[in-house]
């Protein structure tokens, strides 16, 4: 029995509980026609103050007073639906869009440049161009990664880029692809190995069956291959996920990912290797032998969790039906503290999330996928920077 953080998220999960409704039917949506390239906005025209609530209850952890950040400034609008972003070694970042396959390269200061509309993109319901990561070792090999939806399935592909993408191969297809739960994130691990996100593409069963790629978290090689010591000789690390789209390590090595529930709980887990995580058998906390509880859980009006970032002592999550940025503790045993939601409803959906090497946090909203009602310079790219 792999349950040792019930106790906590049983008592986060009472407190952050609130009205529900059915995301049964995925949490995505809308197919749009690409945009003319964004331009970039007045970085110093800082946005409305931020505000921040607390789960009156939830389990303390580290006994912070969670620190409220500064204000947001917005670094580019115009974008439609920027679903990850990865950052090169010297501070650009690599943004994809969903909906019109393109991968672009922003500045630091707020440029924005087309690196090339990726081949082979089928975008609709939830599918399209999603997760991208830049290697850890991009310097030597200069290979980026990008998950998409084909025609069909989804499926891994690397390129070589300097200034350029070329040498296109496919690392990993056959990955479940459907209208909903298409999973998309991608990161490297301090272990060097390529990490991957898929969802259960609403087949609930898939998640369980350790013999399909579909609601997994999978690890692999730079050139695909399973890493050496996954638990199963195949790519899947992790199973039971419904549809897992942040993943983020802290100082320690610990691994956390965020979990779109169905009816009732959100969630952000603690990854460890060959654990089943329990969906479609258990949603939230259920204390069941043979399933790794949630590190904690929301309900879905508060969350729907997408993007995962970790920085100064805190988890940095973006929330698409909250509207809101949570900012949630974790001491040096992985264990979660206070959550505080952040900015809530200033920015409308919030999905993609990652730290940049100067420390700040940028964060894309996702307020033209279908779902969101979109603003004045929406879908924009903000920056946070984190309170220590």
């Amino acid at each position: 029995m792999t349950n040792r953080h019930g106790v906590g998220a049983a008592l986060l999960g009472a407190a952050l509980l609130a009205a529900t409704a059915s995301c049964a039917q995925g949490e995505e949506g809308g197919g749009r026609t690409p945009p003319p390239l964004p331009a970039a906005s007045d970085a110093a025209g800082a946005t409305a103050s931020a505000t921040a609530s607390v789960a009156a209850g939830a389990t303390p952890g580290g006994g912070e007073t969670n620190p409220t950040p500064a204000a947001p400034h917005t670094l580019v609008t115009g974008l439609t639906v920027p679903w990850a972003i990865a950052f090169l070694p010297g501070g650009d970042a690599l943004v994809t869009e969903r909906e019109s396959a393109r991968l672009l390269r922003v500045t630091p200061r707020g440029q924005v440049h087309e690196v090339a509309v990726i081949e082979g993109v089928s975008a609709s319901g939830e599918g399209g161009l999603l997760g991208v990561a830049v290697s850890p070792r991009y310097a030597a090999d200069h290979f980026v990664f990008v998950y998409f939806t084909a025609g069909n399935d989804n499926r891994i592909v690397r390129y070589r880029y300097d200034g350029r993408l070329s040498d296109r191969r496919v690392l990993v297809s056959g990955i479940p692809k459907g209208a909903i739960h298409n999973g998309g994130r991608l990161a490297f691990g301090p272990d060097g190995y390529l990490y991957a996100s898929t969802g259960e593409t609403g087949e609930r069963g898939m998640a369980q069956d350790k013999k399909s790629l579909g609601g997994k978290i999978l690890r692999m090689t730079a050139d695909g291959r399973p890493a050496p010591d996954n638990p199963f000789g195949t790519l899947v690390w992790t199973y039971g996920h419904r549809n897992v789209q942040g993943m983020a390590w802290d100082d320690r090595g610990h691994m956390y990912a965020t979990e779109f529930g169905q009816n009732t709980y959100d969630e952000i887990n603690l990854i460890e290797k060959g654990h089943n995580y329990g969906w479609p058998e258990v949603e939230g906390v259920g204390g069941r032998p043979g399933y790794t509880d949630p590190l904690l859980t929301w309900s879905t009006a508060e969350a729907s969790p997408s993007g995962l970032a970790y920085v100064r002592g805190a988890l940095w999550a973006a929330a698409l039906r909250g509207e809101r940025l949570w900012r949630v503790p974790v001491d040096g045993s992985g264990r979660a503290g206070r959550p505080a939601a952040l900015y809530t409803g200033e920015y409308g959906r919030l999905r993609a999330v990652a730290v940049a090497p100067d420390g700040t946090l940028w964060v894309g909203t996702s307020n033209k996928d279908g779902r969101g009602s979109p603003r004045d310079g929406d879908d924009r790219i903000l920056v946070v920077r984190p309170s220590s």
